[in-house]
């Protein structure tokens, strides 16, 4: 806000200057643009980069004028005018770097939004969903895993009681007849 104010005020005070040198030295449009050769400023635009945006900044060059206002015919008007417009011109091109870099970074900031806007309605409702799936699944298979293995015990329960009461029908002795884990016999599948 105090640049803009700094602006207008630049701004009345280099028209007032040329007001006077006009009103001195009368029309001066005509010898101003004949003598005008090339431009008598250049600028030169660089970029800073700030957070990861590369914002651009404008520089003016150095002013490269021919003096041609004496001092007669409101020379000095003439070149106080000139003055005051260069310092407007340098003022107002700090004011466009500033701008430039506001819209430069206001895009990126619409930009992190969006994005950031995604990731919270889309890809991370996403991932949570597909989380819970996982998690539903991994919790049936534990459970399918868990019954099969109380039937498998079950199932060795019940050959085993009927092991045993062949054998007490039989009239052998059940601790000596056990089959013990380091035999070489073949044990059949219980569930195929």
């Amino acid at each position: 806000y105090q640049r803009r104010v700094h602006g207008i005020v630049e701004m009345k005070k280099a028209n007032f200057t040329l007001a006077e040198a006009k009103y001195t030295a009368g029309d001066i449009s005509m010898s101003v643009v004949e003598s005008v050769r090339n431009a008598a400023v250049k600028a030169r635009i660089r970029h800073d980069n700030v957070a990861g945006v590369r914002l651009p900044v404008f520089r003016l060059m150095e002013f490269q004028t021919e003096d041609m206002a004496g001092i007669g015919r409101g020379g000095e008007q003439i070149r106080g005018a000139r003055e005051a417009f260069q310092h407007l011109l340098e003022l107002m091109v700090k004011i466009a770097s500033l701008q430039t870099s506001f819209l430069t970074l206001d895009e990126a900031i619409k930009i992190t939004n969006r994005r950031v806007n995604a990731l919270e309605k889309v890809v991370i409702p996403k991932i949570e969903n597909t989380i819970a799936y996982i998690i539903s699944e991994l919790d049936e298979l534990e459970r399918e895993e868990f019954f099969r293995l109380k039937k498998v015990q079950k199932v060795k329960k019940r050959v085993a009681e009927e092991e045993l009461q062949k054998l007490q029908a039989q009239g052998v002795d059940s601790a000596a007849q056990a089959p013990s884990v380091f035999d070489e016999a073949v044990d059949d599948d219980i569930i195929s």
